[in-house]
């Protein structure tokens, strides 16, 4: 009887159920096949940034290149500004107010642009006059196109009465001069040009011309403190003066775009 139910026992199992050992995969979670993919989107993007950078740093070499073989050809040289004569017969403030300026000044300059193959385009030319930092008087001159070898003559003319505040430093510096029989008065020129490298035109620029002058009063066609000397202009360094300056500042920028495209690139190596 024992043996009979004992067989029995031996075909099959009355414990608890076990669990199955097979494994299921969720798709998007994690997998050999994810890293794979984000191993491949990776290289991807850095082959793509190396092309840009290369395609970019050649681009910039290319144009800094030609930019020093224009300097080399070109040659360029600063501009001369000189005032060569001056002519007051009138300038004198109102009494008692002391506030309005009476003046008649006649100038003479030339422009010497040195350069053998660059011309000047001057497509605006404005001339101030100032007298211990006040303006009293402006005046737009004639645009021109200024050849290569050549010496331009401007005539800017101021006449007429302005108010101009001056303090009490300012009137004891006037009734200075005026005893002296020589005033200071300070020319500017607001300007905009363009340089012609060949067949090539700059973009525009917009540069300061500053001449400190010495003037001595005439009246009766005398003077009584001597005469005019040529006084040497000088620019305002804000912005690019001449040829030589313009091509200096473009090779700067050049360089300044050489080493930001190294660090970019040192930058895409570590990643």
């Amino acid at each position: 009887m024992a043996d009979a139910k004992q067989s029995h026992l031996n075909g099959a199992y009355y414990g608890p159920s076990i669990p199955s050992t097979k494994s299921y995969h969720r798709p998007g979670r994690g997998g050999g096949g994810g890293g794979c993919f984000s191993c491949c989107c990776g290289c991807l993007c850095s082959c793509i940034f190396n092309l840009i950078f290369q395609i970019v740093l050649t681009a910039v070499v290319i144009v800094g290149i030609a930019i020093v073989v224009v300097w080399l050809i070109f040659r360029p040289n600063k501009v001369k500004f000189n005032v060569t004569d001056a002519t007051l017969t009138e300038f004198n403030i109102s009494t008692p107010t002391n506030t309005t300026l009476y003046y008649n000044l006649a100038l003479n300059m030339t422009i010497r642009n040195p350069n053998k193959r660059i011309g000047i385009y001057y497509d605006r030319i404005e001339a101030r006059a100032f007298y211990q930092g006040q303006r009293f008087a402006a005046t737009d001159l004639q645009p021109f196109y200024q050849r290569h070898k050549n010496t331009a003559t401007l005539n800017p003319e101021f006449k007429g009465q302005n108010v101009v505040m001056l303090g009490d430093s300012e009137l004891s510096n006037y009734n200075s001069e005026k005893s002296s029989g020589t005033y200071s008065i300070d020319l500017k020129l607001y300007l905009r040009v363009r340089f012609k490298f060949g067949l090539f035109k700059s973009p525009k620029f917009k540069p300061k011309i500053e001449c400190d002058l010495k003037v001595p009063l005439e009246s009766n066609g005398q003077t009584s403190s001597g005469t005019f000397e040529t006084t040497k202009c000088h620019f305002d360094w804000n912005e690019p003066h001449d040829a030589d300056q313009y091509m200096q500042i473009q090779l700067n920028d050049v360089l300044v775009h050489l080493s930001s495209l190294a660090k970019l690139d040192l930058k895409i190596t570590k990643v």
